[in-house]
């Protein structure tokens, strides 16, 4: 799955100037999400700072309190537990209502 990154890895949130991403997080081009715009996806397993992927699926989660869920996406054959999902992706999804679905 290809994905487009639109907040590199050390990235400032556009909204929030606060909000600095540990990782890559970017867009399924020609897809929709619950708001109406790409679904949008977690890149973990890439240490620097990128433009496009290649990756896998491994997770959904799903936000209770928002209008749209995000994918996780690994780099490779990378493995993963869900702790160290959630670990990676709490600097944003602390402020909602998250649950992991594999």
């Amino acid at each position: 799955m290809t994905v487009l990154v639109d907040r590199p890895l050390g990235s400032v949130h556009p909204r929030y100037p606060d909000l600095r991403y540990p990782v890559n997080y970017g867009e399924l081009p020609g897809t929709v999400s619950g708001d109406g715009k790409p679904i949008d996806a977690y890149l973990l397993g890439w240490q620097r700072p990128v433009e496009t992927v290649q990756g896998r699926v491994v997770a959904v989660l799903e936000r209770a309190d928002d209008a749209e869920d995000k994918l996780v996406v690994v780099r490779g054959d990378l493995s993963l537990t869900d702790e160290e999902i959630m670990r990676a992706v709490e600097f944003q999804e602390q402020f909602f209502q998250t649950r992991l679905r594999r």
